[in-house]
Parts: C-alpha cells; sequence; structure tokens
C-alpha cells in the first residue's frame, strides 16, 4: 500500500479553512431559529461563536508565516492564493461577529428578572417551577412600582434614567476593581485598565458580564477580571474622603495605592489571584479541562534556588555547625565515606496515559513530569524534572526515554535515582505533570499543572513499599487540594452498567511508574552522593567525580580544618551551575565518554587517575562554555534557544575533537569570552553549605 503523501503548508491552511466555513454555515443555519430558541440554546450558539473564532485567528497566524519557501512542490500564484485565503477568512470573523453582537443584543434586553429565573432554574429541581414563576410575578409587581415611581419624578427623567436603571436592578448590581487590564476583544466588549472601577449591571451565567465604567460605557466584561469593592470602599468613594489611602477603597486612586505595597505575603497573593484569573479564562473558554492549575513545583522552582538540585549538591553542617554532615572522610580507601540513607531507590518513568490535550488556543511548548519529596505538607527535597516526548496521532500519551546513553540529552532521562534520609513516617514522592504553554492571542506565557499524584513510599507499619510497576491515576487542582478531578467531565459520562464505569476508569489520566530494587553496584554508587538528592542516572558518575573533588578539597587538602578562607578550585566553583543547564552537563557527559574511551584498563582502576583525567576534561569542555559570550542564557521551554545552544555546543565540541583540545579555542582571537570574574576560580564553601539541611 503507497504511502500517503503528506499535505504541503498551504493545502493544510486551506482544508482546515473549508473545515471553519462549513462549521460557521451550520452554526448561521442554526441560529436562523434564535427568535424561538431557549436563552440556553442562544448562549450555546454564543459560546461556539467565541471558540470558532478562535479557531479562525490560529488559522490566520498560520496564513501568516507560511512562506513560498515551506512548499514541496511548486505553487502558481501563491500570494494570490494566500490572499483568496485571507479574504475568506475575514468574511467568516465579520459573520461570526455579526451573529454574536445580535445574540449578545438579546440578552441584554431581557429584564433582569429573566436572568434571575434562569439562574434560579439550574439550581432547583423542575418540580419547584410552579413556585418560581409565583416569585417571578412578585418581582414584576416590584418592578411596576419602580416604573411608577420613575413616571413621578417628571423632569428629572432625563438625568436620573440610568440611575433609575441601576436601583431596578438593585440585587445584581455592585462595584467591582479590575485587578487585570482587559482589551475588548470583538465588539460590545468593555475595555478596562488594571485598578479600575466598574459597576456590574448583570452577571451572566457564561461568565461575560454586563458592566458600566465611570464614562458611562456599557459593554461585557469577564469575570475573572473583577473583584468586588468593600463597603467601606465604596462609600469613601463617594465621599471622597481623605481616608481613601488608608482603608485602602476600589477607587482608581486607591488601587494605586494597593498596587504599591511592596511585602512579600502582598506580591505572593496577588501573583496567585493573577495566575488563577488567567486558569479560569482559559477554562471558561474550554481551553483547559477544570482540573488544571497553576504549577505548584514550578512556583516553588522560580522562587529561588531553595529547591533546585544545585542546592542540594552542596555539602550540609550538622546542627553544631563544626562539622559536615553527609561529607566525610575514609583514610583507609582514601577518599569519601559511602553514607547510607533510609530512601535509596531507582525510579523509572514509563508512560503517562490519558492525558488532557489543551485547545487550539495554546501553543504546547514543553511537556515534561517533575518529582520531589514530599509529606503531605512540604517539599523535602530538589525538584527534579523529566521532559516527554509525544506523538501526533496520539497526544493524550506521553512516554520518556530510560537509560538515556549517547546523544540522547539527560533532559529525557526517565530513569531517576532517589536519596533520602527524612523520618517522616508519610515520606512519599510527588509527581506533577505540567506542560509550558504561550497563548495564541495574548503571547503570555505560562505553566499548568495537568494532574499530580503522591506515592507514599511505607506503609502503616513503616516497611518500604514494593519494587514493582504501580499504575497511579492522577488528581486534578493542585496537591493541597483534595477531591478534585483533571476532567470532571468523565466522572458525569460514568454512569450505566458496571462494564460502562470500567470503560470510563480506563479513561482516566494516569501514569505508569517502576521502583527498581538496588544492585550491589548502584546501592554503592548513590551512597557517595548527598543523602538528600533526586537526579537522572546517566549523569550519576560525574556527580560522584565532583563529591571526590568536594572531598579532596574540604577534608584532604585543607591545611587547618577551622579554616573559611576560599578554596581556588574552578570546578567546585562551577559545577552546580550545571545542573541548571542540562546542555552543558550533556556536552560534559559526551566529552567524559569520549576521553574514557582512551584509557587503559588499568587506568580506569586508578581512582586518582581518573580524576586527573575527569578535571582535564571539565577545564578543556565547561569552563569555556559557561563564559562564552557566544552561548545564549539558558531558558526553559524556548526551542529556538535550546536549539542555538545546542549548535553552539556541538562546533565547540567539534572543533575541540579536532584540535586536541579547547587551547587553541580559548587563544583564537575569534573567541569572545565575558570579563574574568574572582567568582569563576574560587570556591566559598561557607556561603554555600546548607545550613538547614533536614
Amino acid at each position: 500500500m503507497l504511502a500517503r503523501r503528506r499535505r504541503d503548508p498551504l493545502q493544510t491552511v486551506q482544508r482546515r479553512s473549508q473545515e471553519l466555513k462549513q462549521q460557521v454555515d451550520s452554526l448561521l443555519s442554526e441560529s436562523q431559529l434564535k427568535e424561538v430558541l431557549e436563552a440556553n440554546k442562544r448562549q450555546d450558539i454564543y459560546q461556539r461563536c467565541i471558540q470558532l473564532k478562535q479557531a479562525i485567528n490560529e488559522n490566520k497566524n498560520a496564513l501568516e508565516k507560511l512562506k513560498k519557501s515551506d512548499e514541496t512542490a511548486p505553487v502558481g500564484n501563491y500570494e494570490q492564493k494566500k490572499q483568496e485565503e485571507q479574504s475568506l477568512l475575514d468574511k467568516l470573523t465579520h459573520q461570526l461577529q455579526e451573529l454574536a453582537v445580535s445574540i449578545r443584543r438579546e440578552n441584554t434586553a431581557e429584564v433582569g428578572e429573566l436572568t434571575k429565573r434562569e439562574e434560579d432554574d439550574d439550581s432547583t429541581d423542575e418540580n419547584e417551577e410552579g413556585e418560581e414563576e409565583g416569585e417571578e410575578g412578585e418581582d414584576d409587581d416590584e418592578d411596576g412600582e419602580d416604573e411608577e415611581e420613575s413616571e413621578e419624578s417628571g423632569g428629572e427623567e432625563e438625568e436620573t434614567g440610568e440611575e433609575e436603571e441601576n436601583e431596578s436592578q438593585q440585587s445584581t448590581s455592585k462595584e467591582y476593581i479590575a485587578i487585570g487590564d482587559f482589551t475588548a476583544q470583538q465588539a460590545g466588549d468593555l475595555t478596562f485598565k488594571k485598578g479600575e472601577v466598574v459597576c456590574v449591571i448583570e452577571k451572566k451565567p457564561d461568565g461575560w458580564w454586563i458592566a458600566e465604567n465611570s464614562q458611562g460605557d456599557k459593554g461585557l466584561v469577564p469575570r475573572t477580571y473583577l473583584e468586588p469593592c468593600d463597603k467601606d470602599g465604596q462609600q469613601s468613594s463617594e465621599e471622597g474622603s481623605e481616608e481613601d489611602a488608608e482603608i485602602g477603597d476600589k477607587t482608581t486612586e486607591g488601587a494605586e495605592e494597593v498596587k504599591q505595597r511592596t511585602d512579600s505575603h502582598w506580591s505572593a497573593v496577588r501573583k496567585a489571584i493573577s495566575e488563577i484569573n488567567t486558569i479560569d479564562v482559559l477554562t471558561t473558554m474550554g481551553a483547559i479541562p477544570a482540573g488544571f492549575r497553576p504549577s505548584t513545583l514550578f512556583q516553588l522552582l522560580e522562587e529561588g534556588t531553595q529547591f533546585r538540585a544545585s542546592y542540594f549538591v552542596q555539602p550540609a553542617l550538622t546542627p553544631s555547625q563544626l562539622a559536615f554532615r553527609d561529607l566525610m572522610w575514609d583514610a583507609k580507601t582514601g577518599t569519601i565515606r559511602p553514607r547510607p540513607s533510609r530512601v535509596s531507590l531507582i525510579l523509572t518513568l514509563w508512560s503517562c496515559k490519558m492525558i488532557p490535550f489543551p485547545g487550539m488556543s495554546l501553543q504546547v511548548l514543553s511537556r515534561h513530569v517533575r518529582l520531589c519529596l514530599f509529606d503531605g505538607n512540604k517539599v523535602l527535597s530538589n525538584i527534579h524534572t523529566v521532559r516527554a516526548t509525544w506523538q501526533p496521532k496520539k497526544p493524550k500519551t506521553w512516554t520518556f526515554s530510560p537509560q538515556v546513553t549517547g546523544i540522547l540529552p539527560c533532559l529525557l532521562d526517565g530513569d531517576c535515582f532517589v536519596r533520602s534520609n527524612s523520618s517522616s513516617p508519610d515520606l512519599g514522592i510527588l509527581f506533577e505533570l505540567g506542560i509550558s504553554y504561550i497563548r495564541n492571542s495574548t503571547g503570555e506565557r505560562g505553566e499548568l499543572s495537568c494532574g499530580w499524584v503522591f506515592l507514599k513510599l511505607f506503609d502503616d507499619s513503616g516497611i518500604p513499599i514494593p519494587a514493582k510497576t504501580y499504575e497511579l491515576f492522577l488528581n486534578g487542582g493542585t496537591p493541597y487540594e483534595k477531591g478534585v478531578e483533571v476532567d470532571p467531565s468523565l466522572s458525569r459520562r460514568a454512569q450505566g452498567s458496571v462494564f460502562h464505569q470500567m470503560m470510563t476508569m480506563r479513561r482516566q489520566p494516569q501514569l505508569l511508574v517502576k521502583l527498581r530494587s538496588l544492585n550491589r553496584r548502584s546501592r554503592n554508587s548513590l551512597s557517595l552522593l548527598p543523602e538528600t538528592l533526586i537526579g537522572n542516572m546517566c549523569s550519576i558518575h560525574l556527580l560522584i567525580f565532583y563529591r571526590q573533588i568536594l572531598g579532596d578539597a574540604l577534608l584532604k587538602d585543607r591545611m587547618n580544618m577551622q579554616s573559611t578562607e576560599l578554596i581556588s578550585n574552578p570546578v567546585l566553583a562551577t559545577f552546580p551551575k550545571l545542573l541548571e543547564q542540562p546542555d552543558v552537563m550533556d556536552a560534559l557527559r559526551s566529552s567524559w565518554a569520549e576521553k574514557e574511551s582512551t584509557l587503559k584498563r588499568s587506568e580506569k582502576r586508578d581512582r586518582e587517575c581518573l580524576k586527573a583525567a575527569f578535571l582535564l576534561v571539565y577545564h578543556d569542555c565547561v569552563l569555556p562554555l559557561l563564559h562564552s559570550t557566544f552561548l545564549p542564557p539558558y531558558r526553559w521551554a524556548e526551542e529556538e534557544t535550546e536549539a542555538a545552544r545546542w549548535k553552539i555546543i556541538a562546533d565547540f565540541l567539534k572543533q575541540n575533537q579536532e584540535n586536541e583540545g579547547a587551547l587553541q579555542a580559548l587563544l583564537s582571537p575569534d573567541g569572545v569570552h565575558e570579563p574574568f570574574d574572582i567568582s569563576e576560580q574560587t570556591y566559598d564553601f561557607l556561603g554555600e553549605i546548607r545550613k538547614n539541611a533536614a
């Protein structure tokens, strides 16, 4: 059977445009009977308008990026065909805007009591319809009285008409403050700035409310951008008292006062509110399931170095601060002493199944799993990240690459070691599945949690769990939320026969991991590492070299054990940086594998000879790369930056191989490096040690 020829980029966009045109035509035909449609049906059509418009915008963006050189075969009248597609997409956008505006006008024309009746109908049973109709009749009578009062007001009707309309909707009208900027996305939206106060006239169940600003302009606003003003704030705003700044009211000036607060607690709260509201917007749009949240572990990584591997590879002090806790010297063997720990194991990430795929409004930059030691309340180790791979045909299945060798990046290594000496009875491993994304409409970047699971390492009697493969079902929300599902719609569909429920369970998001028992060799290797650390197995031999060099400098070669002077050792000064730049770690791993293959068997058995060879490789490979101005700063999940860095690293390694070292590259006038800093050569162990090690 002949393989199907891949469709050219322009053909792909054209096919997508035709699919969108069919959907728009179908929606327009369905909306022809909108005069007799129920409110819920109208709302469904309106929501589909929004989703279709987003899909059209994404196709427009794809069309703009097309180039004639991208086509695999010559295309006649290429620019004309692109213009025709652009015109078609513009026409579809205009049709959807007109339909959305007409539906909005109908919704706006309805009285506030209709909205109240719809909300009551959603939260009550059908048996209570009669009582609701009676209550609506009373509300209508109250409206009639309000209308009579407005007629008695005489000549003041023109000046106070809007105020009376707000009073008649007092149950839904309220002042809100904007917690972020919002720009109108289509006709009928209301633009506002952060800190601006608006009056909400009508609250719609779809999350888009009708609001009015201080200039009298009305329009639709997303509820996730608003927070209610307190009563004190409203009164002080009306009276214009001098106490506005003190009580932090929700006027524009008051908002500026709040914005200028710099205490860390307030900043954290504001950041959390902003991120949660962004997620609410994406959830309302249908871009992500209801169980997705901002990534908890990513936020911890962004706070500083406390949860990074570069922090946990540093030696820890004893409670007396007079000796090293997890770094001791063995005079008999002439190297650091192995140190067993309560938890010392190897786990393999196999795959993730049935992970919901985000909507087309999000561009996924990375799929990954972050894991750490956790006791149910706090993180007890560094946060380790493993990137997943996936196939376009199976976007809900993530896979990993165990036993990474050769040129494969260590970031893909699904084999991880876990070390911990914590005595907590609830000690376990927290797995958080995440995606890094960028919003196509705004360019905003973020990190989402697609689910999490906690694997407890000891049972209630304190016995370690067996080494086997575990099929772990994911939870939604954050690790501090309970009972949240990743995709609640699956549970709603899990009705009917037992067989149907079993099939639904198979569709639940899950993570497959395998705990492996240690053999003698792996146990000896892990015992030379810090007592608390998580990392990938492909780099464990490099970490052992670092620990041995660290032991030589701090325990063997230091003339006075009470001295805290700086130590001249560029390896100790720079090696922790490699743990935050995995591509440079890959370069070191590749260079060392090449060097090790040239060593004789007797040299491989000589510990000091191996250490000396490693130091030469490190100086030839790592130090020039870390301080080269050609190497862009490492940025997570930026494909262009990652590709540029790897090309520079690969070219540098090739030159080293041809020139038998980095000396020629270092002395070349073409090479540009950062100005020399003493921190490149000196190791300040007193400033780097972990004084608060758990």
